[in-house]
């Protein structure tokens, strides 16, 4: 008796260990079963990899929206006073790209900016006789939907006189844009 209940003791044992392993196994082979990426991000190893112009957990936030609307500039470059004015960023022609209309307060062209999370880079342009570049750093307000405060480091220099206005990049303040 003694040895049939061992019996029963150790295949009852056997019979639950493999029905964790089992169970345990077909959970853990298929990490992304129950992830649903949105906008094209797919599922690896539990988690989504999202396609270029959106982000979060699954990939459902439009990086641009955050970026999109009037912004509050208030700013002084090395060789200007202090001023404020507004700009507008605008959806460009890809998920990556947008434009700023009224960038520095005398570009009459829009200036191209690129986007990625919380960063932003404005590529060497020339436009209206400047030569611009720089980038800059999203601080969002997640609560506040619409919120958000962008720092720009930026150079412009004037290629009438060969001067160059710096806004935080090696010298004077960086450009603080809030809407």
């Amino acid at each position: 008796m003694k040895a049939r209940l061992k019996t029963i003791a150790i295949s009852a044992f056997f019979a639950i260990a493999a029905f964790v392993t089992v169970t345990y196994s077909s959970c853990n082979s298929d990490k992304c079963k129950a992830i649903v990426c949105a906008y094209g991000g797919v599922c690896k190893d539990g988690a989504c990899i999202c396609a270029a112009g959106y982000e979060g957990t699954q990939c459902e936030i439009v990086t641009r929206e955050k970026y999109k609307g009037v912004w509050s500039v208030y700013e002084k470059g090395t060789y200007t006073e202090t001023t404020q004015y507004q700009i507008s960023i605008d959806y460009g022609s890809d998920m990556t790209k947008m434009i700023v209309n009224g960038f520095n307060n005398n570009i009459t062209q829009p200036v191209n900016i690129r986007i990625s999370g919380d960063e932003i880079t404005i590529p060497q342009q020339t436009i209206n006789g400047y030569e611009i570049q720089g980038k800059g750093t999203l601080k969002y307000d997640a609560f506040y939907a619409k919120h958000g405060q962008l720092t720009v480091r930026y150079t412009i220099k004037d290629l009438s006189n060969n001067m160059t206005n710096d806004y935080g990049v090696n010298t004077g303040e960086p450009s603080i844009w809030s809407k």
